[in-house]
């Protein structure tokens, strides 16, 4: 008996009538299945007890309540009739109609056997007989009539695809190759053909297909079949996120919008998986009564926010600086909590993604978690740059940038931020100054570090030396970019 059955409830059933029911009811019960089959509706839903009794003709003491879709029905009835049939030993001389094996109705129909394979799993109903001596599946004159007069389309569709001439051959392939010099994609091109031939889109797609592989050196779309690299997703993946309908990349990449779509959310998947996830964890973060806490509400400054007076000589950017309110130990605290719990949580979510099949909910949700802990994280850099501003004027030497160095301290404390274990207690100025003075003294050359100019008797050669100082535009331009990048952090 066969075994691939899509419910539990017909594969018991089938168990049941090839153990004990007498040969002659097999028979029947076959036919039985085969009128039932005609009738079912595949958006439907059957009970089973309705089945058992269409089928059997008793209906069960005990029946499950069990509902039974129309389309997974269709597929079991098919395969009950024939374990009916082989069961019941079934000689093709014992049948009163003309039985019909394979190769029969592949010549009958001029079409390929796998044309008939795919029948039979569209409807088809396929008998196992014993003819010369072993068992050999058969199709019952009557059943092919059937699925002929409710399958005309397809059977038709399936003639005409066998009846392909080497000149309709030529003539697919040499219109396709004028149309591909268009610039047209092969989706397209192969739509257009079977309108034009009347034809199936399938035919035409297969007929070039198979004239790529015989001929690769002189292929009509060479280059557009087979998977693509990870160049291309990347290209495809970066046109979408910057707002890049789905339609258009499918259009300009010559695939199919289920394949953009596949390509997205691989991609999208392989991005999440590369997202920086550690954090500082703490024991509070598997207790699940304490996320609304961590998730809540930052506690309010006590009393007013008091301005702090500007230092002199500040740009406008960095002295926008001291408009934005230092941070308590308590609003410290609830923020790095819940920065790091947002990453942890986000880790663990992102442990049950399979990047093959993704799902867009369980990514949307982990996006959602990484995107506000770097809110979070700006948010606590924001309120601290000052510091790197006031540790910066502290480090200045007349050999040295300034705004360098705050760009340099601006990317310490970002690391501060990233590593800072908030549980100790300890205020996050006192750490990130710590690791902001440690970053200046590593960085700054050595020589820079004394102050005092020692004159030798080489002055008055180095003054006539040429002086080949670095390009004003270069250093206008590298000063632009730190501005932007902190007027990034600001905004």
């Amino acid at each position: 008996m066969q075994t691939q059955y899509r419910t539990p409830i017909m594969r018991q059933l089938t168990d049941q009538q090839v153990r004990f029911a007498p040969r002659e009811k097999k028979l029947e019960q076959a036919d039985r299945a085969e009128r039932l089959l005609g009738e079912i509706v595949a958006s439907r839903e059957y009970s089973y007890e309705y089945l058992c009794f269409r089928v059997t003709g008793y209906r069960p003491d005990a029946a499950p309540r069990v509902n039974l879709l129309g389309e997974d029905l269709q597929h079991d009835l098919r395969q009950f009739i024939e374990d009916m049939t082989d069961a019941a030993e079934l000689s093709v001389a014992e049948v009163g109609e003309p039985v019909h094996t394979v190769e029969e109705l592949s010549r009958h129909f001029n079409v390929s056997t796998k044309t008939i394979a795919r029948w039979r799993q569209q409807g088809l109903v396929s008998r196992r007989f014993i003819s010369g001596g072993r068992k050999r599946v058969g199709f019952l004159q009557s059943s092919v009539n059937n699925f002929v007069s409710q399958n005309k389309e397809r059977v038709q569709r399936g003639e005409r695809f066998s009846q392909l001439t080497d000149a309709d051959r030529e003539a697919i392939v040499e219109q396709a190759r004028r149309m591909a010099r268009l610039g047209g994609c092969p989706s397209d091109i192969t739509r257009r053909i079977a309108q034009q031939m009347s034809r199936s889109v399938e035919t035409i797609r297969y007929t070039l297909k198979q004239f790529d592989e015989r001929h690769p050196e002189i292929a009509v779309f060479p280059g557009h079949s087979g998977p693509l690299n990870d160049s291309i997703k990347e290209q495809i993946y970066h046109s979408y996120r910057c707002g890049t309908s789905v339609e258009r990349i499918a259009r300009q990449h010559c695939r199919t919008k289920t394949s953009i779509y596949r390509v997205i959310s691989e991609m999208r998947a392989r991005r999440i998986m590369e997202l920086p996830l550690d954090c500082i964890y703490h024991d509070s973060f598997d207790r699940r009564s304490a996320e609304a806490d961590i998730l809540g509400a930052m506690p309010e400054a006590e009393g007013p926010f008091k301005r702090v007076r500007v230092p002199a000589g500040l740009p406008p950017y960095l002295a926008a600086l001291y408009e934005v309110p230092l941070l308590t130990r308590e609003q410290e605290q609830h923020l790095f909590r819940k920065m790091n719990y947002l990453k942890y949580r986000a880790s663990k979510l992102r442990e049950k993604l399979d990047g093959q099949s993704a799902k867009s909910a369980l990514m949307d949700e982990i996006e959602q978690m990484y995107d506000e802990a770097v809110r979070v994280k700006n948010q606590i850099v924001k309120a601290n740059l000052r510091l790197v501003v006031s540790i910066a004027k502290r480090h200045v030497t007349p050999s040295e940038n300034f705004f360098e160095l705050v760009s340099d301290g601006n990317m310490s404390l970002i690391r501060a931020a990233e590593k800072f274990d908030f549980s100790r207690g300890n205020k996050f100025s006192t750490y990130a100054s710590w690791a902001i003075m440690k970053n200046f003294a590593r960085t700054i050359p050595v020589e820079y570090k004394y102050r005092d100019r020692f004159r030798t008797s080489q002055e008055e050669m180095f003054s006539a030396t040429e002086d080949d100082g670095s390009n004003p535009y270069l250093q206008e331009s590298a000063q632009q970019r730190r501005e932007a990048q902190i007027e990034r952090i600001l905004s």
